[in-house]
């Protein structure tokens, strides 16, 4: 008698980054909050009741914010203990503190931490666990991980400066011919492709779409992988993509745990091939999801250790927006205090770097480690005209979002070719000449040649200051109230 076919269901994340308390599901029609990890793992548990070949991955990026950056990360692995993840993928916020702190902190997971192609520098010394192999009531899984090289360059360049991260695909194959002929399936967690874009609801804004063509170029260059799940870009797959070739099947999720991705597989019983599949992004519904309790046990108690999460820092006349590819409340705001702070001319700061809103009112210290909680110094560095050019022509591509400023106004036209769309550069309505110079305040992230801006790299430091953090509460306590910063910095011109 023939064997009867199994069912196997793949849950799945991805660029989680902290993002622990559901929020206002204001771009959505059916739901009025989405998200929160402990109605995500209470998605995840019923799930798990029904379906009881369910397997759990994470495709890297589950750092940053407020208690990973106090943690080092450690709260991040206990609530993934917690929820019971089967294996994850490196990402590059993961290295938000440094390849040493998170190659002790990954020592905490009860689960393979894998990057296949990540290798001490200048040797075959592997930094992490290539690949494992997980089985669950009869059913074998070899899972792979690995780091694409964009990511890379979205990781303060001293940070990560120790590694090779190499390239994936032939060590990708590597693994699966090593483990396909052992299993029933190969999933492989990739983190690659472009940057996303951090905006609350890039979902329903088409012009921050990211393409998921680097995870079709990888499914297309290896084979034997039966499904990739991705992470990085953001890029939301409602339903499956498969590689017309190898049928290597592609998902990936919205990120900020705001959904569940899901995939069940039918496999023959016989051959183990996939026979059917249906696979789907569930919105995690925060209103209809009770909060699992050992998750909600676990953040409690880790605010609890540091109570000061919750001290005043400032307050704000009104709610400030940050926007990814646009000139921005919070972005002019955080450049405004960097060239107030220092005494320089001009303020720097990356969209990509600023995760939230702030709110109005009270803005508590959490508000604001959360808004940019990344671990760097603001930097001081000379410029002259012709190099805040080349910045700007970096910011006009919007690969990296728009470069928020203080001290200058640029007008530009997205209809020009890359790399001459800049076309008016100017400092209290005075043009700027190349050969004027100025101080430039930025984060050390930026002045290290981070997300692309490469001509801070090689210029001397003028000074060395505060943290982002230290400097930006230094700047709210001179205020009583912090004023929303006038807009009309940056024009965009339109044919």
């Amino acid at each position: 008698m023939a064997a009867e076919p199994r069912t196997v269901t793949l849950l799945f994340t991805n660029d989680v980054e902290s993002a622990y308390d559901p929020i206002p599901a204001f771009w959505l029609d059916d739901y009025e909050n989405i998200g929160g990890i402990a109605e995500l793992s209470t998605l995840v548990n019923r799930i798990r009741e029904t379906e009881p070949n369910a397997f759990l991955f994470d495709s890297g990026d589950i750092f940053t914010g407020a208690l990973a950056k106090l943690t080092e990360g450690r709260l991040a692995f206990e609530l993934m203990a917690t929820m019971g993840y089967d294996a994850m993928a490196i990402g590059n916020h993961e290295f938000e503190y440094g390849h040493e702190v998170f190659a002790w902190q990954k020592n905490r997971a009860s689960f393979p931490v894998l990057g296949a192609n990540l290798f001490y520098r200048g040797t075959d010394h592997p930094y992490a666990q290539a690949h494992t192999v997980i089985e669950r009531n009869g059913v074998r899984i070899a899972v792979i991980g690995i780091m694409g090289t964009d990511a890379v360059s979205a990781i303060i360049p001293s940070f990560i400066a120790p590694l090779d991260v190499r390239d994936p695909a032939p060590l990708v194959q590597e693994s699966v011919d090593e483990l396909r002929d052992d299993v029933d399936l190969v999933v492989l967690l990739t983190h690659q492709g472009k940057t996303a874009p951090m905006q609350t609801d890039a979902e329903s804004d088409p012009r921050l779409q990211r393409d998921i063509d680097a995870d079709i170029a990888l499914a297309g260059a290896v084979q034997g992988v039966d499904v990739l799940f991705a992470g990085h870009a953001d890029a939301g797959t409602p339903e499956p993509v498969v590689h017309p070739q190898t049928g290597t099947i592609i998902m990936q999720t919205y990120g900020q745990a705001t959904h569940l991705g899901y995939l069940q597989l039918e496999l023959d019983g016989v051959t183990g091939s996939i026979e059917t599949f249906s696979g789907r992004l569930v919105p995690v519904d925060s209103d209809g999801l009770q909060p699992d309790p050992r998750i909600m046990a676990k953040l409690v108690n880790y605010r609890n250790k540091f109570p000061e999460l919750l001290d005043v820092v400032g307050r704000s006349e009104a709610w400030m927006f940050r926007r990814y590819i646009e000139e921005s409340d919070v972005g002019n705001l955080f450049a405004d205090a960097f060239a107030e702070m220092t005494g320089s001319d001009i303020g720097m700061i990356h969209s990509g770097s600023l995760r939230k809103d702030l709110p109005g009112g009270e803005i508590r210290l959490v508000d604001l480690l959360d808004t940019y909680p990344f671990v760097d110094d603001v930097i001081v560095k000379r410029l002259n005209g012709a190099q805040l050019r080349t910045v700007f022509e970096q910011s006009f591509t919007l690969e990296r979002g728009l470069m928020q400023i203080s001290g200058l106004q640029t007008a530009y036209d997205l209809s020009l070719p890359d790399g001459s769309r800049l076309v008016a550069l100017t400092r209290n309505g005075v043009p700027v000449a190349d050969t004027d110079t100025f101080s430039v305040a930025v984060p050390g992230f930026v002045a290290e040649g981070g997300d692309l801006y490469t001509v801070f790299a090689d210029l001397p430091e003028i000074s060395r200051g505060d943290t982002v953090t230290a400097l930006m509460q230094a700047y709210f306590a001179q205020r009583e109230v912090i004023a929303v910063p006038a807009r009309g910095r940056q024009l965009e011109i339109r044919p």
